[in-house]
């Protein structure tokens, strides 16, 4: 079952069939998950590495007491947006505007070279004017260095590799792939894979390879198509060790 959650740099994602229908969704109030990646002139991070760092940062808000707690500050946000459309959208900053950013209440988590700092979610048109200001495009990123074979028994969100994405939607898609792979996973595994400070690879398949993944089972990212790619467009298949039968 695929559900349309939906953002100006994200996607839509497989669901459990129990989830609201799409116009139910709808209908509810919209929120936004907030990702700001650092993006200094002189020292740009690796591509790659800022779509593993975007994916891992979104896990730690996941499994941030502030939000798993019935408590917690951020719960009652994190279950509103869950509720509605799952929207992600990413934006760069750098010099002051990192540091005014990393004022408000976030975590930031990082890479080999990439900071992504997360925010818990804000009504889709209430952003704090220090995140609103900030830029979506722009976030286009090279590697820094040639890519190692994941090392075996590391989750790894593998891309379409017939799919061209900026490295800022391509952040939004991993961050997509594994909150879907937390969604599957048990707690056993939640906690395991936290303790290790959630651990994963992204690369991309090699078309005989994503051909087979896409008819896995496994947590498949799909696109709305409201921007880069057409609709329905497969983007990222989230492959966690713990979800293979």
């Amino acid at each position: 079952m695929t559900s349309p959650f939906d953002a100006p740099a994200s996607a839509p994602a497989s669901v459990p069939a129990s989830d609201p229908a799409p116009e139910d969704r709808d209908a509810r109030p919209q929120y936004v998950l907030p990702l700001v990646v650092r993006l200094e002139r002189a020292t740009p991070p690796g591509r790659t590495d800022a779509l593993e760092t975007s994916a891992r940062a979104v896990l730690t808000l996941l499994a941030d007491p502030r939000v798993t707690e019935a408590e917690g500050e951020w719960a009652e946000r994190v279950a509103a947006w869950e509720d509605a459309r799952i929207r992600k959208v990413v934006r760069r900053a750098r010099g002051g505007e990192w540091r005014r950013a990393g004022e408000l209440p976030g975590i930031t988590v990082t890479g080999r070279e990439a900071e992504v700092r997360v925010f818990p979610p804000v009504p889709l048109d209430g952003w704090p004017k220090e995140l609103a200001k900030l830029q979506v495009s722009g976030t286009d990123l090279e590697e820094n260095g040639p890519l190692d074979a994941p090392e075996p028994g590391v989750p790894v969100l593998w891309l379409n590799p017939d799919l061209e994405m900026s490295a800022g939607k391509t952040m939004a898609q991993t961050g997509h792939a594994a909150q879907l792979a937390w969604w599957r996973l048990g707690e056993a595994h939640r906690k395991e894979w936290a303790a290790g400070g959630f651990p994963l690879a992204v690369r991309t398949a090699t078309p005989e390879t994503w051909a087979d993944l896409v008819t896995s089972g496994l947590p498949l990212v799909q696109d709305a198509g409201f921007t880069e790619i057409a609709p329905g467009s497969c983007t990222v298949v989230a492959d966690h060790p713990a979800l293979r039968g």
